[in-house]
C-alpha cells in the first residue's frame, strides 16, 4: 500500500465511524473528558494542516484562520486554544463545514504526497497513528454521549463488543530472570516506547483470561463497593464521593442488571469479559480476589503466551519515562512526555482499537479514575 493509499484509508475510516450519527450527535460534550465527534473530525484534520501542510506545501492557504484556536488540543507551542471543557460550545462552524475542512486538507495532502511522500514518511505515519488514536476516542466518546441519552439509542449494531468472551482459561507461569522491555524494531512506535532496557522480574503467574462480568458481579454482591479495606485511599474517596456502585453503563433495574451497549440497553451478558472499569475498581477487585494487577513489564513479557486485544488492561505501573527517554524538539515533543505524571499504564489494545494500531510494547495511559475506554482486568498471583 502506498503512503497515499494508507492516508486515504485511515481518513475514510474516521468518517465511516460517524456514518450512523445524526447531526445533533456531533456536538454534545456531557463531561469535560469527552470530546464531541465534530471536534475529533476537525482536530485530526488540523494536525495534518498544522504540522505537515503549513510546513511543507509551498503557498498553502489555511482553510480558516480560527480553526487553529478551535481545534488545537494541547500544543502550547502552537498557540492559544479553546479550553477542553468548552469543546461542546463550538456550535459554529457546523458539521457540514468541518467535513468541507477535511476534504480541503485531504486534497492538499494528496498534492503534497505526490511531490515528496518519502521525505515526509515519518511525520505522516505519526499523523496517521494520531488519527487512529482519535478513532478509538471517537468510538468511546460517542458511546458515552449516547449512553447518557435517556432513551439509550443504538449507535451501531455491527459493534457487538460487549459480548466478547474469553477463549482461554488458567494461568501461565513466568520464571524469574532478567528481561528486555521496549520497542527497537524498524516499524512505527511512539516515543514513550523507546529506550529498550533490562528489568528483573520475580517469578509470577498471570491469568490467560480476562475478568468476566459474572466474576465482577460476585464482587458487587459481596459488598465490594461498600468495604473500604479493598480500596486504595484515593480510590475509596472516589467511590464514596461519586457514589459508585457498579462499572460504567451498568444499571440495576428492579433487581436485574442491564448495561448500555452499542446496540442500546441490554441485559448483561455475564459470560462476557468485563469492561469500563477504572484502575481503582481493578485494584479493589484484585485485592478482594487476594491477587494483584500485573506490572507493565510483567504484562509485556507474558503477552506472547496469551490472547490479548479485547480490552485495554490496567497494569500496576505508573506512567513514567523509560531510561534515556528524550522528548523531540518543537510541538511534537508535547505528544507524550509532558503527561508522565499521575497516570497509570494500560497495555494491549481493545475491540475499539483501529486495525494495525496495536503492538505489545504500546503504552496507553489514563488517570486512575477514568473508565469510559474499553478497559478490563487481568490478574496475577
Amino acid at each position: 500500500m502506498t503512503l497515499s493509499d494508507h492516508y486515504n484509508s485511515v481518513r475514510k475510516h474516521t468518517e465511516t465511524i460517524c456514518q450512523t450519527l445524526k447531526t445533533e450527535d456531533f456536538v454534545p460534550q456531557p463531561v469535560n473528558f469527552v470530546s464531541p465527534p465534530k471536534w475529533h473530525l476537525a482536530h485530526t484534520t488540523w494536525f495534518f494542516e498544522q504540522f505537515i501542510l503549513k510546513e511543507h506545501l509551498p503557498d498553502y492557504k489555511v482553510f480558516h484562520d480560527d480553526f487553529c484556536f478551535l481545534f488545537n488540543s494541547y500544543y502550547n507551542t502552537v498557540g492559544e486554544r479553546v479550553f477542553r471543557a468548552d469543546r461542546g460550545n463550538i456550535t459554529r462552524p457546523g458539521v457540514d463545514e468541518v467535513f468541507e475542512y477535511r476534504a480541503y486538507v485531504d486534497m492538499h495532502m494528496q498534492i503534497l504526497l505526490q511531490l515528496k511522500s518519502e521525505e515526509l514518511k515519518e511525520l505522516l505515519e505519526l499523523g496517521l497513528h494520531h488519527e487512529q488514536q482519535h478513532q478509538e476516542l471517537l468510538l468511546t466518546d460517542i458511546k458515552y454521549i449516547l449512553g447518557n441519552n435517556p432513551i439509550f439509542p443504538v449507535f451501531n449494531e455491527d459493534f457487538d463488543w460487549e459480548n466478547d468472551t474469553n477463549s482461554e482459561t488458567g494461568f501461565i507461569k513466568i520464571e524469574e530472570g532478567i528481561y528486555e522491555i521496549g520497542h527497537d524494531a524498524d516499524a512505527f512506535s511512539f516515543d514513550n516506547e523507546h529506550g529498550k532496557h533490562k528489568v528483573y522480574l520475580h517469578e509470577f503467574e498471570i491469568s490467560k483470561a480476562l475478568v468476566t462480568n459474572a466474576e465482577f458481579l460476585e464482587f458487587i454482591n459481596a459488598g465490594g463497593y461498600q468495604n473500604f479495606k479493598y480500596w486504595l485511599d484515593e480510590g475509596w474517596s472516589w467511590v464514596t464521593q461519586n457514589k459508585i456502585e457498579a462499572p460504567l453503563y451498568w444499571h440495576n433495574i428492579e433487581g436485574d442488571w442491564f448495561y448500555y451497549t452499542n446496540n442500546g440497553l441490554q441485559e448483561i451478558n455475564f459470560e462476557a469479559v468485563l469492561t469500563h472499569v477504572s484502575f481503582f475498581e481493578a485494584s479493589a477487585f484484585a485485592e478482594w480476589k487476594k491477587m494483584r494487577l500485573p506490572t507493565e513489564f510483567e504484562w509485556e513479557i507474558a503477552s506472547d503466551k496469551f490472547n490479548w486485544g479485547k480490552r485495554w488492561e490496567w497494569t500496576n505501573s505508573a506512567y513514567l519515562p523509560y531510561p534515556n527517554f528524550k522528548k523531540p524538539e518543537g510541538a511534537i515533543g508535547e505528544y507524550n512526555g509532558k503527561f508522565m505524571v499521575n497516570q497509570m499504564v494500560l497495555r494491549g489494545s481493545s475491540c475499539a482499537t483501529s486495525p494495525n494500531h496495536s503492538r505489545k510494547t504500546y503504552r496507553n495511559f489514563f488517570h486512575a479514575d477514568e473508565r469510559w475506554q474499553y478497559n478490563g482486568i487481568r490478574l496475577v498471583k
